[in-house]
């Protein structure tokens, strides 16, 4: 989990309302993002794939890997660089804290 200190904290979900080892969207603030629990753990990232515009919370979460489900292209959750092609371009992931059984997102 990335807790970082910043000041743009954003409320996102509650901690129970991730399943385990499974990816929910949200948006927060209007942004598309994708929340993801692996093995405990919670990532957030941007819910669109760089490569076909498909949301990413519609794909299958393997491990620390996304699976697009438009081409199958797959982004690691914990950096966003793509782990597959036919993607390239990484998706942008945000910092998260755990507070009060919530999820917070931090925007720059």
């Amino acid at each position: 989990m990335n807790t970082e200190a910043t000041s743009s904290w954003q409320d996102a979900i509650a901690v129970d309302d991730v399943p385990a080892n499974d990816v929910v969207g949200v948006i927060i603030a209007g942004k598309d993002l994708a929340i993801y629990s692996v093995d405990g753990d919670i990532f957030a990232s941007d819910n669109l794939c760089t490569h076909g515009h498909a949301r990413l919370c519609d794909g299958f979460l393997d491990g620390h890997d996304i699976e697009c489900p438009l081409h199958q292209g797959k982004f690691d959750v914990r950096s966003g660089e793509p782990t597959c092609a036919p993607v390239t371009e990484a998706i942008r992931t945000y910092p998260i804290k755990i507070e009060n059984g919530r999820v917070y997102v931090a925007f720059e």
